[in-house]
């Protein structure tokens, strides 16, 4: 049995980058796994641990050598390896040279295909201790770091300079050097509390020594609910509620290594401003938690969380205030002096300000979104008017000095500022919701104005931005193309939008005439967008190929592409699908290798056979019977109706010949079959089911 001993590695650094500090924890883990596997080695639970001034691996339970391996190289084929005199062929000599070994030493295999010369020998598995440093240091290599730096005159990079490394096999430290730093067994604690260094007897010594010793919370996890529970015991203390964002939560927890949470409190006056206004200034520079009271106000206090425990936090709390109150006093003045303009006065600002080259300023696009806009809000049923006001308004607040400072703000202000300047409610609300959704999973536009717009903006984007040829590719999405077009479908999807995009997306081109040359782009970001939309319902689980069958049929309006989705999703369900979509399919071969003409009725006079008489009866009661679920989008009743043919489908295709000798016989039952099968084109191409 193999020897099983811990392994810890630890990268000792400067305080890294904490918005990436989970991020390359993850990765670091993984890649030492991955390289863990690759070699062959056997181990247990791999925990990573990460802060401020440390990524971490320990591996429980390794493999401290590789398993013996039984190798085996093939030679020549027998019959070709020796001459009539029985004396090797120089192809076998050959082989013998580069095993190593004398031709007599060689091995015959016997398979199926034929007999062989083969070398058979046993390696034997390297020790742990030497495969490990290049583990780590193709785990290092493979970090998601942007821009690796150097320092001093050393030749390693890295993100953050590295002082220090951990390499323990067992009790026994690993000899080697990683980024230019001589491994060892003495780690580091708290730059303050603990600045000296710390032997680490055994690796599964590490986390408890770190802790006790020095005051270091290594466990990136453990440090993260640590800091959750004390934001929210110190909210309670104060009679509040603390807003945990779960971004905000990773970066503090990439921040502090020993947490302490602190409250602090502001002056009441300041309340009179946006509370986002007052929380961007918390967050973005200082942090800081913000809380609520139980109407989900916003209070004047914050959380922030030290490094150190304090003998004298009241200090600490101090100068927190003392920080805050400066960013606090310019999110007072901006809501202050932007309110002295109204919003429709910035809209010649916008001139000024450039959206892309070959399309003008935010000002061009913002009249291009108004005219698109208009033209949603009238296919939703809403005003028009409305829609292209806010439109007109939407880019003002980008010239505010708030949006300036937080430009977070972007579309909140606009709110704030056009309720004040009295403009209708509902045009108010859409300077917000333009902008939605903001990002995976968030909330949709909830007015309809806010919806027109919303939409508008991101198709004029979409043809724009295509029309001058900036296509995304691979990662490079500058224009955040595939967030733009995911978005509008989400709105006309799960908002129940009964509009044609491709409409729309005329009316998108339309607006753009004259900007640039290209007559297919209509086309194009249609395409973009339906792929965009297959990879929606791919993540809520749609098969594939149920998507192209409803793709085939060119549905431009995404809502009624929705509802034939799902009507073949629960087609599939039925006992009968199976049979039917293969018969699609039958069909569908059958018409696509004819090359006669199809007579569009079918002649009940020319039905010899009691099966296609049956078929024929039963179509033309279906499509009776189907024909007002078609009008009324009601495919999932209209596929369930249909499958009631399954049976006298079965029954024709086994006891007629549709390609029978008589071209008049065979014209009709073609006929037959392009009524059947155009019955279940009203909804999808079943015919590209998988079964």
């Amino acid at each position: 049995m193999t020897a099983k001993q811990d392994f810890l590695v630890e990268i000792g650094t400067e305080e890294l980058p904490p918005k990436a500090l989970l991020k390359l924890s993850q990765a670091f883990s993984q890649g030492i796994t991955a390289g863990l596997e690759a070699a062959g080695l056997g181990f247990g639970q791999v925990h990573p641990y990460a802060a401020p001034r440390r990524l971490a691996v320990l591996v429980k339970q390794l493999d401290t050598a590789q398993a013996d391996k039984q190798v085996e190289r093939r030679g020549p084929a027998l019959n070709a390896a020796f001459d009539g005199e029985g004396k090797p062929s120089k192809a076998t000599e050959g082989f013998a040279r580069s095993c190593g070994v004398a031709v007599s030493e060689l091995q015959t295999l016997e398979t199926n295909k034929g007999s062989w010369l083969v070398y058979q020998s046993l390696q034997t598995g390297k020790p742990s201790a030497e495969l490990l440093p290049a583990i780590v240091q193709q785990s290092l290599d493979k970090l998601p770091i942007p821009k690796r730096m150097r320092w001093g005159a050393l030749e390693a990079e890295f993100v953050r300079p590295v002082h220090w490394l951990v390499m323990l096999l067992g009790d026994d430290v690993i000899d080697c050097e990683i980024l230019s730093v001589k491994s060892g067994r003495d780690s580091y604690g708290h730059r303050f509390h603990h600045p000296d260094p710390i032997f680490i007897p055994e690796p599964s010594a590490y986390s408890t020594l770190l802790h006790d010793t020095g005051k270091v919370v290594a466990d990136f996890t453990q440090r993260r609910e640590l800091i959750r529970e004390a934001v929210i015991q110190a909210a309670a203390a104060h009679a509040g509620t603390a807003v945990i964002d779960e971004d905000l939560l990773n970066e503090v927890t990439g921040l502090v290594e020993w947490p302490q949470a602190v409250v602090g409190s502001f002056e009441q006056r300041f309340l009179a401003v946006p509370p986002e206004c007052l929380i961007s200034a918390m967050k973005g520079h200082q942090k800081y938690f913000h809380m609520v009271d139980a109407q989900r106000k916003l209070m004047p206090n914050f959380i922030t969380l030290s490094n150190i425990s304090s003998s004298n936090p009241e200090s600490v709390r101090a100068g927190n205030e003392r920080v805050i109150r400066p960013r606090l006093t310019d999110a007072d003045f901006f809501w202050t002096q932007d309110r002295k303009s109204r919003l429709e006065a910035r809209r010649d600002s916008l001139a000024t300000v450039l959206f892309q080259q070959k399309l003008g300023s935010l000002q061009d696009k913002s009249q291009r979104v108004a005219a698109v806009a208009e033209a949603i809000a009238k296919a939703i049923g809403t005003q028009p008017e409305q829609a292209a006001r806010a439109a007109l308004l939407a880019k003002c607040d980008l010239m505010t000095l708030m949006v300036g400072e937080f430009p977070e703000l972007q579309g909140i202000m606009g709110r704030y500022y056009a309720e004040h300047d009295g403009e209708p409610a509902e045009v108010a609300l859409a300077l917000d919701e333009q902008y939605m959704p903001r990002f995976a999973g968030d909330q949709l536009p909830a007015s309809k104005t806010g919806q027109a717009v919303a939409i508008a903006d991101k198709l004029d984007t979409l043809i724009g931005i295509f029309g001058v040829g900036q296509v995304p590719s691979g990662d490079k999405d500058p224009f955040a193309l595939r967030r733009a077009a995911l978005g509008a479908l989400r709105i006309i999807i799960e908002q129940g939008l009964d509009i044609d995009l491709l409409e729309m997306l005329e009316h998108a081109a339309e607006a753009n005439t004259g900007l640039f040359d290209n007559n297919h782009v209509i086309t194009q970001v249609f395409e973009f967008m339906m792929g965009r939309l297959k990879a929606y319902y791919q993540d809520r689980g749609v098969a594939v190929d149920t998507f192209e069958a409803v793709l085939a049929q060119r549905p431009t309006r995404p809502l009624d592409f929705d509802a034939r989705l799902r009507a073949v999703s629960a087609f599939r369900d039925l006992p009968e699908a199976e049979a039917l979509a293969a018969a699609n399919k039958r069909i569908a071969n059958i018409l696509k290798k004819t090359e006669e003409s199809i007579p569009v009725q079918v002649d009940a006079n020319l039905l010899q056979d009691a099966a296609e008489r049956q078929l024929y009866e039963q179509v033309a009661r279906s499509s009776d019977a189907v024909t007002p679920l078609f009008l009324a989008r009601d495919y999932t009743s209209a596929l369930k109706t249909l499958a009631g043919l399954r049976n006298v489908v079965d029954s024709f295709f086994d006891q007629v010949m549709v390609m029978a000798d008589e071209p008049a016989l065979r014209a009709n039952r073609l006929a037959l079959l392009s009524q059947l099968r155009s019955l279940f084109l009203e909804v999808a191409d079943l015919s590209l089911l998988q079964g």
